[in-house]
């Protein structure tokens, strides 16, 4: 099999945990656990120290701290690691020719062709000495023939190491390893798979690909595969097509202010929900507004990554206050979510208690089996004949 692409993928080890050592270096070698500090908070990350106490991220908390009495509870700060987040997706946008920002923590780099004129294990070795020595956070980096060999090889260099998997390793490299390695098998079909007797990648890879598929359909064949090395996805730029929007245009041009913040609210539950069943996350909201002369005005803000409408409404409605200048009828409002990233919007529930978790998790449900107009907040559900949807 011929490789032709060389894919990098950096991961930023314990992110979180990471972050906070900088600060506060007297929690280094110790269990650390990230997330809302009381009994019905959620774990959001850990330490590697914690994790050998069987701690895991979307824990409650209350389980996490009965399984590591001596664990040190620190509350998140998304906005802090958000901005840190930045900082090395800037470093990276520097140097790289082509990537792609995956999560708050990871990212993947296209470097093919670079090798005609650069060792790429030097370049990129290069870059990640750059990274820590620009943020003092560890990162680890796996260099091999596509995205999802170069994220295990990562896997395999934690903590704070780097792997290179050339073509003719591929194989070699993925047969002993258990399946549990291969990205996107979770435990389901990892239970599935353990039931017909496979653990290790190699007797993954050799089952016929027939069979796969008539057990598992197409997310066989995918898993197959990866097992065999194969993965054709390709580094999708950051700026492409990351960012979800919605707006509106009144059936007459309005000074209701009142009205507009209420369908403001609607907006936000509607592309929120979006980001969340597709397991993004926004960094950057955007308030548009069109006066009845056609003038159009926009306001963005950076914010922490998240995918919550209580954290995005309030948001908008001040980048609406602060847009909203000359007091004329306004003929259209809209809201942009950019800056996407994939997550988990777990992730920045710092000051929530798991029931808030669980809120969003039932309400979402409801609107996937109903529609998203089946759950809306009190001020959203008046009288809509003023806009057209």
């Amino acid at each position: 099999m011929t490789f032709s692409r060389n894919i990098v993928h950096f991961d930023l080890d314990t992110f979180f945990v990471s972050v906070e050592r900088l600060l506060r270096p007297e929690l280094v070698g110790k269990p650390v656990i990230i997330g809302g500090t009381s009994d019905r908070g959620v774990v959001s990350s850990c330490s590697y120290e914690a994790r050998k106490f069987g701690i895991h991220s979307a824990m409650p908390m209350k389980m996490a701290r009965a399984l590591c009495g001596d664990a040190i509870l620190v509350r998140g700060d998304m906005e802090l690691y958000s901005k840190y987040s930045h900082t090395v997706t800037d470093i990276i946008a520097e140097k790289a020719p082509l990537y792609e920002k995956a999560s708050i923590d990871e990212h993947y780099l296209d470097v093919t062709g670079m090798d005609r004129f650069f060792g790429l294990q030097k370049w990129t070795h290069e870059l990640r000495e750059n990274i820590i020595r620009n943020t003092g956070l560890p990162i680890s980096f796996g260099l091999s023939v596509n995205k999802t060999v170069s994220k295990i090889a990562t896997g395999e260099a934690k903590p704070n190491g780097e792997l290179y998997v050339g073509g003719e390793a591929v194989q070699p490299f993925l047969s002993p390893l258990s399946i549990r390695k291969i990205p996107g098998i979770g435990e389901k079909t990892y239970r599935l798979l353990r039931s017909m007797g496979v653990v290790t990648i190699d007797t993954l890879s050799h089952i016929p690909v027939e069979m796969m598929e008539q057990v598992m359909g197409k997310n066989g064949t995918v898993i197959w595969e990866k097992a065999n090395g194969i993965d054709t996805t390709p580094v999708r730029p950051y700026h492409e097509a990351k960012s979800v929007s919605t707006e509106t245009t009144f059936e007459q041009d309005s000074i209701d202010i009142i009205r507009m913040k209420e369908i403001l609210v609607k907006m936000v539950e509607k592309i929120s929900f979006e980001l969340r069943d597709k397991q993004k996350l926004t960094a950057c909201v955007t308030v548009k507004i069109r006066y009845s002369n056609f003038d159009t005005h926009t306001l963005q803000k950076q914010v922490p990554y998240t995918a919550f409408d209580h954290q995005l409404i309030p948001v908008v409605k001040e980048l609406f206050d602060r847009i909203y200048q000359r007091r004329m009828l306004i003929r259209l409002i809209g809201v942009r979510f950019s800056n996407l990233i994939s997550g988990n919007p777990q992730l920045n529930m710092f000051d929530d208690h798991v029931e808030m978790v669980n809120l969003y998790q039932a309400l979402d449900r409801i609107r996937r089996k109903y529609g998203q107009k089946s759950v809306v907040r009190g001020v959203a559900i008046k009288n809509s004949e003023m806009v057209k949807w």
